[in-house]
């Protein structure tokens, strides 16, 4: 056989293969959509199902109650809202206002506090104005948010939980920056 045959026998082998590849990549689309919609993975025609979280248990709901006090300070402090029904496993988001009705700068810090005192260990906070020192100017006012999820593992026999809030001023006014980092 010459070379030029040898050739042309390799080149017909190589234009098999590349239109071969290209075939199997072309025929992927519909092969990859069919396990698609037998799996139920990836299933974009039904994507205007809203996703549930299998984490919030549905079967049962916790009131949540909200409370806040204030220890030697000119500050004004109050949740928004008094109370949520909320179920395990759900994130919520609440506000607490606080004002500072003196004429000067005030640092002031909140301690949270659990009733009953075994529900301390399944709120799981996210985000909380606690968990810093907030520095307040002379008439502000300002919402401070708390976003929690209640963990699954709560005892069934606690119904109710109150969070309460005591907010006390910081003597070092002046070390404590502003709220998001301002100084």
């Amino acid at each position: 056989m010459s070379l030029a045959a040898e050739n042309r026998k390799l080149l017909l082998k190589l234009t098999v293969i590349a239109v071969g590849m290209f075939g199997f990549g072309f025929a992927m689309v519909p092969f990859y959509k069919a396990i698609c919609n037998v799996t139920g993975l990836n299933n974009l025609l039904n994507a205007d199902r809203t996703p549930v979280n299998t984490q919030v248990d549905m079967t049962r709901s916790v009131t949540f109650q909200f409370d806040a006090n204030t220890r030697g300070t000119t500050l004004k402090f109050k949740p928004l809202q008094r109370h949520v029904r909320m179920h395990p496993g759900e994130m919520t988001v609440i506000e607490y206002e606080v004002a500072n009705l003196s004429e000067v700068p005030v640092v002031g810090q909140a301690i949270p506090s659990y009733g009953p005192k075994t529900a301390a260990g399944y709120v799981k906070k996210l985000e909380c104005f606690c968990f810093r020192q907030q520095r307040l100017e002379a008439g502000e006012v300002r919402r401070m948010p708390v976003q929690f999820v209640l963990d699954g593992d709560l005892p069934r026999d606690v119904n109710t939980i109150t969070l309460s809030y005591t907010y006390f001023e910081v003597n070092a006014a002046a070390a404590a920056p502003r709220a998001g980092g301002e100084s």
